[in-house]
């Protein structure tokens, strides 16, 4: 799991307070072949700081932007549904799928993230296998399967 962009393009943002589902989220991806640059943050306040350089990275190049960002709604500092709302709001993100990874089952979470602009709005599975095999299929999709626009 990256901490740092040792200078190469991110190409999975993870926004996800909670370790061990961090952890396993970036083991299913390796698991199954996936071997992009991905990167942590553990709350809104720091995903938006990455994706739109500012704070601790200022220094982060704009133009290399995620090709897939996985978002919690339940975060701390900055609620999951005010990144997304963020992220979709800028023309700089707009483009860039935002699967929602989270454990609410909440119609209103749901209709809300669509409304914003979500690609895609996933409950995390309990069992430790089948959220590791749900991640595992997203980053396929999203990674290998999808095109995105140029």
């Amino acid at each position: 799991m990256a901490e740092a962009t040792n200078g190469r393009e991110v190409e999975i943002l993870l926004v996800e307070d909670n370790a061990t589902d961090a952890e396993l989220a970036f083991r299913s991806l390796r698991g199954k072949g996936i071997r992009n640059e991905m990167f942590l943050v553990k709350d809104g306040e720091e995903a938006l700081d990455f994706l739109f350089s500012r704070g601790d990275y200022a220094d982060r190049d704009q133009v290399g932007r995620p090709k897939l960002v996985l978002l919690d709604l339940r975060l701390p500092k900055v609620d999951g549904i005010e990144v997304l709302r963020q992220i979709k709001a800028d023309d700089r993100t707009r483009t860039i799928p935002v699967v929602i990874l989270t454990s609410s089952r909440q119609d209103p979470d749901i209709q809300r993230c669509y409304d914003l602009g979500a690609n895609s709005y996933i409950v995390k599975p309990v069992a430790f296998e089948k959220f590791g095999e749900a991640v595992s299929q997203l980053g396929f999709y999203w990674l290998l399967l999808n095109e995105p626009p140029k």
